[in-house]
């Protein structure tokens, strides 16, 4: 009697408490609030200055191989903040910022802060995602991990043999850490990812608090980015790293970018995806040619069928094509039957028959071609992810030599009249992966010109088929394999051949070209067509004549087991079979 009352005053209270939280915002709603009032009160001429260039990674790449884009090891800059996996990276981090305080000294170190504090729109108008959080947070978070990546990017500077101030050359438990190899590449490769960026001008500002100069603070931050560019780009570099624009770049990643592809003022030129009625790139050897082929044989079939339903004999003929087994048999795809050689190209031409034969099934058998194509073309792939180019194996059988250059995708080139192929010399090692991978995420998200690095990714997945392809070139001086084998190789180009979308890059279209016309026109590959075409590719006009065959063969039996044959060709039925044989 007495949980009554006690129950209803406690729903009153949880219903008070419920509109109360409904009625009041949350933090995460006041600060949303809050940042959109400071971000409508600053002038719009500072944040149109500064272009988005820290991106999420499309969907339809990270789909493919996510932890070659998402961070391992450390977390940098705000997409990745505080994350639980990253998290034992953390003091580490917090390390390093408390060695630049104790260099800096506490009043400098609050200047730093309160600096980074009024770059605050800069810094997020980096920064492709919105940022829920603070300045101050911002700030402290620029602070720690740009701390954290110079005193790892100092290791560079060092091999460049430059001669480092006594304050900055210091020894950090990060080095410790990163001695080890696995460790140490996982930290480098964590660092070229997408979303794993910090920008440069965050980097400078804290090197020219710990510098007496910013021309000193600018030379060191050079000699960082070139002892970085130098061991993590897999071409040789014809740029003169000497004279590094460190405004020029955004972060590490734009800086390796521009590091093999140089800035170019050519547009982009983007190729619309082929729609339904369309042939698609690659398709003119492929598959229009076996569509065009399969059309001709269809054509060929009908008209045989045509004219053996006529006279006499094609009138018997017709009768058993137009019999209800026939009927049922061709109702019948999913069956043994529908796997019988020529079923398939045997089946239309002969409902084609039945259909100007019976005018009442006319319209049952458009309709199933009618679903035949839409099947078709729902199934037919919206991209052309693997450009058409033989495999290495087959163009060295047709005289192309492959060469190795010094350059970088630039230096593709192809000599039709001396069958030379050209190819930069590329290192591989288990960092080049995700590096790759980056850079061409980073390409397809700027947009800013053709895809250059994505158009060498699909032409030498279009030549590496096997890891007999892979060996070849690594003979060659092609690829240096500092992976654990040929086939390793293979799969990690087989592996790369996802794209966001197509697009024209005018000196490799032509090398690819180029190529295709010099491997097409050799007599060993024209005979192959030929036999191909026309030998195998006859195959089911043959397959037709032995079915025929094999109904006139049912017929005749069917027709002796009713007339007697024995007796009309006065011969016994084992004489007929055996006579042959018989002494």
């Amino acid at each position: 009697m007495s949980t009554t009352p006690k129950t209803s005053s406690l729903q009153s209270t949880e219903a008070s408490t419920v509109a109360s939280t409904s009625s009041s915002p949350s933090p995460d709603e006041k600060n949303w609030a809050t940042q959109i009032r400071e971000a409508l009160n600053e002038e719009l001429e500072e944040d149109s200055e500064v272009p988005v260039n820290i991106f999420n990674v499309p969907k339809t790449l990270m789909a493919t191989k996510p932890d070659c884009y998402v961070p391992q090891q450390v977390g940098l800059g705000p997409y990745h903040h505080l994350q639980q996996e990253l998290y034992e990276m953390e003091r580490y981090k917090i390390a390093a910022a408390k060695r630049t305080k104790k260099h800096l000294q506490s009043e400098n170190f609050e200047s730093l802060i309160k600096q980074l504090n009024e770059h605050e729109s800069r810094i997020r108008a980096c920064y492709h995602k919105f940022l829920d959080f603070d300045g101050e947070t911002l700030a402290l978070m620029m602070l720690v991990d740009a701390s954290f990546l110079l005193e790892f990017l100092q290791v560079y500077a060092i091999r460049e043999e430059r001669a480092l101030p006594r304050v900055f050359h210091r020894k950090s438990h990060l080095l410790d850490y990163a001695r080890t190899k696995s460790a140490y590449n996982e930290i480098l490769r964590d660092m070229v990812m997408v979303e794993n960026q910090i920008p440069l001008f965050v980097l400078k500002q804290v090197l020219e608090f710990q510098f007496s100069t910013p021309r000193q603070a600018d030379g060191i931050l050079c000699s960082m980015l070139a002892g970085f560019g130098k061991y993590l780009c897999p071409f040789g570099i014809r740029v003169e790293l000497s004279h590094i624009q460190v405004e020029e770049h955004a972060h590490l990643l734009d800086f390796l970018y521009y590091l093999i592809v140089p800035r170019s003022k050519e547009p982009s030129e983007i190729i619309e995806v082929a729609g339904e009625n369309e042939p698609q790139q690659g398709e003119a050897e492929g598959s229009s040619g076996e569509s065009s082929s399969a059309k001709g044989t269809f054509e060929v079939i009908s008209k045989l069928l045509s004219k053996l339903t006529e006279g006499p004999i094609g009138r018997l003929i017709k009768k058993i094509i137009f019999s209800d087994a026939v009927k049922y048999i061709l109702k019948l795809p999913n069956t043994a039957v529908s796997k019988i050689p020529g079923y398939s190209v045997l089946k239309k031409p002969v409902e084609s028959v039945l259909s100007t034969h019976e005018e009442e099934n006319e319209s049952e058998n458009v309709d199933s071609n009618s679903n035949s194509n839409s099947d078709s073309n729902t199934t037919k792939p919206p991209l052309m992810e693997e450009i058409t180019i033989p495999s290495v194996s087959e163009l060295s059988e047709s005289g192309v030599r492959f060469l190795p250059t010094n350059g970088s995708i630039s230096s593709i080139s192809f000599d039709a009249k001396m069958a030379k192929l050209y190819l930069p010399t590329i290192s591989l090692d288990p960092n080049t992966e995700v590096t790759l991978r980056n850079l061409v995420a980073y390409e397809a998200s700027t947009g800013s010109g053709p895809l250059v690095i994505a158009r060498y990714t699909e032409l030498m997945n279009g030549i590496i088929d096997t890891k007999e392809d892979a060996k070849f070139l690594r003979e060659r001086g092609i690829i240096l394999n500092r992976l654990k084998s040929d086939e390793e190789v293979a799969n990690l180009w087989n592996g790369m051949s996802k794209s966001i979308r197509l697009t024209k890059v005018p000196f490799l279209d032509k090398v690819i070209e180029d190529v295709n016309k010099y491997h097409g026109s050799r007599w060993q590959v024209k005979a192959g067509k030929v036999i191909t075409r026309y030998v195998f590719g006859s195959w089911q006009l043959l397959t037709l004549l032995a079915i025929i065959a094999i109904l006139l063969l049912m017929v005749l039996q069917a027709f002796c087991s009713v007339y007697s044959c024995s007796r009309i060709f006065e011969i016994s039925g084992d004489q007929l079979f055996f006579g042959g044989f018989s002494s």
